[in-house]
């Protein structure tokens, strides 16, 4: 193990949203789990801003950023799904991508032929990201718009799905 390339700004910024997602669950005050987010959404942003600006992108980063994103994501709306603010429905809509790209992810480990095809960020994983975290802060300070954001997830969730799988689809045949 690299510790150097463990330990790298990028690195550490994608760690922090572990301990973010620690601190959204043991604050009870709406204004300050919305900074929480804000913060996770910009530790999102400049690690992959910053590694790519540095040229220094490692496998460490590649593990530990969508890691990090859907530790994130999870501890967030299950605390908001426990505490009244999404309904059952909402909180699969909100997590259908993670789902499904985590049993893409296994499935493409057990595919003998597909065990090589990397998995690497898309476009509309990205917008899936952002609007999840759209829909935890106004789950947070503006619950009229829940609902539009959740539909919004479900369908940018459709499109990542089917770009996901198309990727792998076509990666496999190189």
């Amino acid at each position: 193990m690299d510790q150097a390339a463990l330990l790298s700004l990028p690195n550490l910024l994608s760690l922090s949203r572990l301990l973010l997602a620690g601190a959204f669950v043991a604050t009870p005050n709406a204004g300050a789990r919305a900074a929480l987010v804000v913060a996770a959404a910009l530790t999102d942003f400049f690690d992959g801003w910053l590694a790519r600006r540095r040229d220094s992108a490692t496998s460490w980063g590649a593990l530990l950023d969508p890691i990090a994103d859907r530790v994130f994501a999870l501890v967030a709306l299950a605390t908001l799904l426990y505490e009244g603010a999404f309904t059952t429905g909402q909180f699969f809509i909100l997590l259908a991508r993670d789902i499904a790209t985590a049993v893409g992810f296994l499935v493409a480990r057990v595919v003998p032929w597909l065990r090589r095809v990397p998995f690497k960020a898309r476009f509309p994983g990205k917008v899936v990201t952002v609007l999840q975290f759209a829909a935890v802060l106004a789950a947070l300070v503006a619950p009229l718009f829940v609902g539009p954001l959740v539909i919004a997830v479900g369908i940018a969730a459709v499109w990542a799905i089917a770009d996901y799988t198309l990727a792998l689809w076509h990666s496999r045949e190189r």
